[in-house]
């Protein structure tokens, strides 16, 4: 379980005036300075659906793990159609495991023009539609935070006919052992007629980081009526746990808020009734505000501790859905 929450610094985090900014990672580097890893896409596009199509992965830095972190360089650019995570990167999670740094991500690709500001681009756009299908998970890796980073010409999980995960791959969340053996959760949708249906988790294991990854859940790890979306796991003394986001509020009592799940074995997982985490924040001014959205999360652990909560965030009222600015916010956790 966690620590109870601090306060969360007003000028904490990272965003960017003219761009959208979304899913916060963060590692130390050699370098002794904290580098978050993030997705973003302008403004001219709507919020969303606009990171299916123009989202790149983006690199920023700070001296402390509560920021503000300051733009550097885009990590994972455009590359092409012709490239399965060509046209979007999203999602990223960074790991640094020996003297390696594993960027999980979801890379996506469709064969259009790309949208224009006033174009119409939306949900119900052939861009969108193609992109949102095309989804799937990738792994970047480098010797050094500042890259290069070398990808992929092939996802690391991709979809299944016929089983849950037959529409798409995301939002991936592994978890590196010390022999470089994986356990990798990530969301999952499968294909209905020709649609899809709603989120579920699935599971894959590597015995290196390098891959093959192997799928091991036929089913999704949780029954239908667990309406979750943004794992984070981890490695616990009994086994794992995980922080996810409660797309309908009955697990936690908060729509949108957090859920713990615990498991042993990282296939069966039981939800612990308890909330991880609300949108309800405490700023450092005293104040308190119900955020938009608080998503994505994700822990960073120093010294084997969870020490701050990074979550996706939002000034709207109906999600992101009225947002007129998107960032990433930092929490710090207190310790006994």
């Amino acid at each position: 379980m966690l620590h109870n929450f601090l306060p969360a610094p007003r000028n904490g985090g990272f965003q960017m005036e003219d761009y959208w900014v979304w899913c916060g990672s963060a590692v130390q580097g050699d370098d002794g300075k904290f580098h978050l890893f993030a997705s973003r896409w302008p403004k001219s596009l709507p919020m969303h659906p606009g990171w299916l199509v123009s989202s790149e992965i983006v690199r920023a830095v700070s001296d402390q793990p509560e920021g503000p972190y300051t733009f550097q360089e885009v990590v994972l650019p455009a590359r092409g159609a012709e490239y399965w995570d060509g046209r979007s990167t999203h999602n990223p999670h960074i790991v640094k495991h020996k003297d390696k740094y594993l960027l999980f991500y979801m890379g996506s690709t469709h064969p259009f023009p790309d949208p224009m500001e006033g174009d119409g681009y939306g949900l119900q756009d052939p861009r969108c539609i193609v992109a949102r299908a095309n989804k799937r998970i990738g792994l970047a890796v480098s010797h050094s935070v500042f890259g290069p980073w070398q990808r992929r010409d092939e996802p690391i999980v991709s979809t299944r006919p016929g089983k849950f995960d037959s529409f798409l791959t995301s939002n991936p969340a592994p978890c590196i052992a010390e022999d470089g053996s994986v356990l990798l959760i990530y969301k999952a949708r499968q294909y209905e007629g020709n649609g899809h249906g709603k989120m579920t988790f699935g599971v894959a294991r590597a015995d290196h980081y390098e891959g093959p990854y192997r799928v091991m859940s036929e089913n999704p790890l949780f029954p239908p009526d667990a309406h979750l979306e943004d794992p984070f796991v981890w490695r616990t003394d009994d086994g794992y746990a995980m922080i996810a986001k409660d797309m309908d509020g009955d697990l936690s009592g908060e729509k949108y808020g957090g859920v713990y799940a615990f498991s042993k074995d990282g296939m069966n997982w039981g939800i612990h009734p308890s909330l991880a985490y609300s949108r309800k924040v405490t700023w450092d001014n005293g104040t308190t505000q119900t955020m938009g959205n608080l998503e994505r999360p994700f822990l960073l652990f120093q010294n084997g501790k969870p020490t701050h909560l990074f979550a996706a965030t939002s000034d709207g009222t109906k999600g992101f859905h009225d947002a007129t600015q998107t960032w990433n916010m930092v929490i710090p956790l207190a310790h006994e």
